[in-house]
């Protein structure tokens, strides 16, 4: 499989993990383009609780590992779970409490990136 290919199989991964958990206000970053990003692509999501937070990362954690064998090289934010970053290093998850991301604003860091929106599914 190539790289491409399997960006794009970890992206599907980690966005059905968070679906499967309720996961809020999807919304994926290509930073392809742009010099000296942190990563190829940035996914943020919200949770409405630390309890939401923690079961998404874990959600995430658990779906590439189970389905892709790939682990994540570092995990932060689990001490109390206002926001947990996942880091796959082409691949960066962001989870938020809602408040807390509404304070970070954190998707204006990355106004030049191309966004995609996911739509919650009712």
């Amino acid at each position: 499989m190539n790289k491409t290919v399997e960006k794009q199989a970890l992206i599907d991964k980690i966005i059905e993990a968070i679906q499967d958990v309720k996961g809020e206000d999807v919304m994926i970053f290509d930073l392809s383009k742009i010099e000296n990003s942190v990563a190829e692509t940035f996914i943020i999501c919200s949770g409405n609780s630390n309890t939401q937070v923690s079961a998404l990362a874990g959600s995430v954690e658990k779906k590439v590992r189970n389905d892709l064998q790939d682990r994540p090289w570092h995990v932060e934010g689990t001490e109390n779970s206002l926001w947990v970053l996942v880091d796959y290093v082409t691949v960066v998850v962001h989870i938020f409490q809602k408040e807390t991301r509404e304070y970070y604003d954190i998707e204006e860091l990355w106004g030049d990136a191309k966004i995609t929106r996911i739509e919650n599914e009712i």
